[in-house]
């Protein structure tokens, strides 16, 4: 009989791994979503059109290298233990941005249509592409061959996956919310929201991160037979960070 994909056990695992990891998770997510408050106060300053352009592409370059480390960091620790550093991580992960970037594009493009045509297609392509970057990053496919990948992995799993994303979209969603009624609590100002945006980003955006990364070597093993993301990792070993 097949094995199943533990919708609650993923979940956890994912929880498991940022709790464990935050050291590593939570800076690097500061810096992307810095960039991003950054992008904001430029273009609250009147910044021309070229540099709008030149700080879009350096964050989405950012978050797509922080998505590639977060992969390998999943990877490395499942062992229970993490050996990487940040250098390493962010070494592993930047041969891999440009096919990351094109994936992503592809994959937004695919479901935003989907959306747009009658909203299931959308949500459909969104469960059976969550997996496209980890196979990038961890088994270096091509950018057309991590779709068919990411398809075969999540088939026979469709429901838990989306299942899985469903949880964690309102999860960041509720995190998001109370973080910014908060701000508008202390100071709805613009300078107080962007600065409440830096710090939501931050706690959430490891989350999403993390689970596409556990889906991924979680369905894998239940494919393919091995070990998937132990549910519990424990404090990093010797690597520095």
């Amino acid at each position: 009989m097949d094995r199943k994909l533990d919708v609650g056990g993923t979940l956890s695992q994912v929880f498991s791994i940022y709790g464990s990891q935050a050291g590593v998770l939570l800076p690097l997510a500061f810096v992307i979503y810095l960039v991003v408050g950054v992008v904001s106060g430029l273009l609250l300053g009147g910044g021309g059109a070229l540099l709008l352009l030149i700080v879009v592409l350096v964050g989405v370059v950012a978050n797509t290298l922080y998505q590639g480390m977060v992969v390998t960091l999943v990877s490395d620790v499942q062992d229970g233990a993490r050996d990487y550093s940040v250098g390493d991580l962010a070494n592993s992960a930047m041969p891999v941005v440009l096919p990351l970037i094109g994936a992503g594009i592809l994959a937004g493009i695919g479901i935003a249509i989907g959306m747009i045509l009658l909203v299931i297609p959308g949500l459909i392509l969104l469960t059976f592409w969550s997996v496209i970057a980890p196979a990038i990053v961890v088994e270096r496919t091509g950018v057309l061959a991590a779709f068919s990948r990411s398809w075969n992995l999540v088939k026979g799993n469709a429901w838990r996956v989306f299942g899985v994303i469903v949880a964690v979209f309102l999860i960041v969603g509720i995190a998001r919310a109370v973080l910014g009624a908060i701000a508008v609590g202390i100071s709805d100002t613009v300078a107080m929201r962007i600065i409440f945006d830096v710090i939501a980003g931050t706690l959430t955006a490891p989350i999403a991160a993390l689970v596409a990364a556990v889906l991924f070597f979680s369905l894998r093993g239940i494919k393919e037979g091995g070990e998937p993301v132990p549910p519990e990792t424990t404090t990093p070993g010797p690597a520095t960070a």
